[in-house]
């Protein structure tokens, strides 16, 4: 090849000669973002709600965004730590807590969703100089191990017996009739959303059942 006064171009000329005209298109050419900046959030667009409950028996009203769950607002909120966050899924059980007499997962709720709830945390059952029965039976059977999800545990089993006492059946339930309703299968089935990643089920279980015998 051979330029208009015929001199030669030779091939490593061509090459940096098509090397800089790219180099240079690029760096003329504004990016995308530099283009369109994303705009930065606005606090004033996230919607807050007022809500009002009763938390171990004491009036709590929040402001609240209004995607806060029930988990968050004990936790970060009203700094009730008892209650863990495990898997945040609603799969590990470990942020039981009883709404209005029934366990729920808090994760799983929204926080303005129990206007006017009565929640009760592991706080709320019992404290260091009286515990709760099944406070005191974890503790006699070494049911826990690390610990982190002792507190869902015990809420789950707590409302679990007050199922059982509401004659409430579960997908084991043979007869309805039988009393307690709390064979070794009932037991495994109602708190089977309880896990214990220590593996520390058979001392939960004589909790449980130890409990469960004095109430029935």
């Amino acid at each position: 090849m051979q330029t208009s006064n015929s001199l030669p171009l030779s091939r490593r000329d061509l090459l940096i000669a098509g090397a800089a005209t790219g180099t240079a298109a690029a760096v003329a050419a504004p990016s995308y973002a530099e283009a369109a900046p994303a705009p930065a959030p606005s606090t004033a667009s996230i919607p807050v709600a007022r809500v009002s409950f009763e938390v171990n028996g004491l009036a709590k009203t929040l402001e609240l965004d209004t995607r806060t769950t029930l988990l968050d607002a004990l936790r970060e909120e009203l700094h009730l730590s008892g209650t863990k966050k495990g898997c945040d899924h609603g799969q590990c059980g470990a942020c039981t807590v009883i709404v209005d007499g029934r366990r729920i997962n808090a994760c799983l709720t929204l926080a303005v969703m129990h206007e006017g709830a009565k929640v009760t945390t592991i706080e709320g059952l019992g404290t260091l100089q009286r515990l709760h029965p099944m406070q005191a039976a974890f503790v006699k059977h070494d049911g826990y191990q690390c610990g982190y999800c002792t507190p869902g545990q015990i809420c789950s089993a707590v409302g679990m017996l007050e199922e059982i006492r509401r004659g409430v059946p579960s997908h084991v339930s043979a007869d309805l009739t039988v009393q307690p309703l709390l064979s070794p299968e009932e037991l495994r089935e109602r708190m089977s959303g309880n896990i214990c990643r220590c593996g520390a089920y058979s001392n939960i279980a004589d909790a449980i059942t130890e409990v469960a015998g004095v109430r029935s």
